[in-house]
């Protein structure tokens, strides 16, 4: 009779990058013949994917732990891996606080990920089932990770494929530099091959995704570019969509500027985190751009691309900030005219230039500000919605809607569109029209022919 096979399951917090390091975790485990639960309840080995950009990360990590430490149904123990961003950051605080972890890896390491698990496994229990000892690696190797890692095992319509990590920027607020390192490009063939792999494994859309992906290239030379590899992706029989994510201001260059003109498959939907619309506060933040200069570039990229939808990046209360400068975050808002847009309170991230800055905001301004930012985004986003109704183009069907028969697609502009399209499945591109606008969402009903409107500049 053979063992019964050890099951795993990662937990993802925060961005795609996690998202994709939590799949090619995924991949490593199952290369060793673990098997993917959907519970952590019933698995033998639990990852907690971390990240520590937002308030609360380390905390929402050792709720998770809390849980996780008691056995299972069936009397067994977990094996409980702490990765990410805050296993990098907090890698020795979470040894103290939490022995009921057995492995800490960074996110530049964890390709060493079944290597840590069996140094765990060979750490003696005492007589309660508790290792009071744990693998750890979170060092920051010269090796890239992605040759070590085994063949993409990709499963759907839609892909991410990290292209770029680590960020020099230095934002004061961001801890990125110090837990991913520095910008770091993979080499161009490597990545075409493997967006080869994920079409030929039946995906039709890829995400290139990076802390600053349109840094891309930057440090390899030799015209080795965001928009070059958007452009011979593009080439690629079978892939029907191309987008990218996420983007810093500063390297928005004149040749991706123009791919979105230039190339059908690049969908037109761009996020360009700004952070603030008060020129003074991003100097603080070491934006390395301003007002002036960021709406300027939103202006170029129109240009290129008049149907282009746009989302971005806010942080409201960042120490110093003036009920002025948050009126400027309001009017930036309205001037760029958002599909949609991400905002989120300043919180302290310890080591950061900003943690030892004076002045800084009292959590009910910033509670306070955050609530008027939001019902701000909400109206932009209603109002792009409701100005698609009667457009038509093509949504990419990717999951059940809420009521039998539904369908949820995306459309180019990201938006999510419910459809009811009897005889379709997870993965098709089909034609609709767009007939009701909500905040979160658009409506929309099947067509036989497809001629495409674009959505308003």
């Amino acid at each position: 009779m053979s063992a019964k096979p050890t099951r795993y399951h990662v937990k993802s917090f925060g961005c795609q990058m996690n998202v994709y390091d939590s799949e090619r975790m995924g991949d490593l485990l199952a290369a060793e013949g673990h098997v993917a639960t959907d519970s952590p309840d019933d698995a033998d080995i639990v990852v907690l994917n971390t990240c520590h950009i937002r308030e609360k990360a380390a905390e929402k990590l050792y709720s998770d732990i809390g849980r996780l430490r008691k056995p299972r149904a069936d009397g067994g123990r977990r094996t409980i891996v702490a990765a990410g961003c805050v296993a990098q950051a907090e890698g020795a605080e979470i040894g103290r606080r939490a022995p009921a972890v057995d492995v800490i890896v960074g996110p530049l390491a964890y390709h060493r990920l079944p290597d840590l698990l069996r140094e765990a496994a060979a750490i003696p229990e005492d007589a309660r089932g508790a290792r009071w000892g744990r693998a750890i690696d979170t060092d920051m190797p010269a090796e890239p990770k992605f040759t070590q890692l085994p063949a993409r095992r990709h499963q759907g319509a839609s892909a991410f494929l990290t292209v770029q990590e680590g960020c020099d920027k230095f934002c004061t607020f961001c801890v990125v530099p110090y837990t991913r390192g520095g910008e770091v490009s993979r080499p161009f063939a490597d990545l075409v091959a493997e967006a080869e792999a994920l079409v030929a494994a039946g995906a039709v859309e890829i995400t290139l995704i990076g802390q600053n992906v349109n840094a891309y290239g930057l440090e390899l030379g030799g015209g080795e570019t965001l928009a070059r590899l958007i452009a011979t992706l593009a080439d690629i029989d079978g892939l029907k969509r191309i987008r990218y994510t996420t983007s810093h201001p500063r390297d928005m260059s004149d040749d991706l500027i123009a791919a979105h003109a230039e190339i059908p498959k690049l969908m037109p939907y761009l996020h360009l985190p700004v952070q603030s619309g008060s020129s003074r506060i991003l100097k603080a933040m070491n934006r390395a751009h301003t007002r002036e200069s960021y709406l300027a570039t939103l202006d170029r990229v129109r240009a290129a691309r008049p149907d282009i939808a746009f989302s971005g990046d806010f942080i409201v209360g960042f120490p110093g900030e003036t009920e002025a400068d948050f009126e400027a975050t309001l009017a930036i808002v309205a001037e760029a005219r958002y599909a949609q847009a991400y905002s989120f309170k300043y919180s302290i991230r310890p080591g950061t230039p900003a943690a030892a800055m004076p002045d800084q905001v009292p959590e009910p301004v910033k509670e306070e500000r955050l609530a008027r930012l939001q019902a701000a985004i909400t109206a932009g986003a209603l109002a792009f919605n409701l100005a698609s109704v009667g457009r038509r183009t093509e949504i990419l069907l990717e999951r059940p809607g809420r009521k039998p028969g539904q369908l949820i697609g995306k459309t180019p502009w990201l938006q999510s569109a419910v459809v009811d399209v009897p005889g379709a499945k997870i993965g098709d591109l089909i034609a609709v029209e767009i007939t009701a606008g909500h905040g979160n969402s658009v409506e929309a009903r099947p067509i036989p022919t497809l001629q495409h409107e674009s959505v308003p500049a």
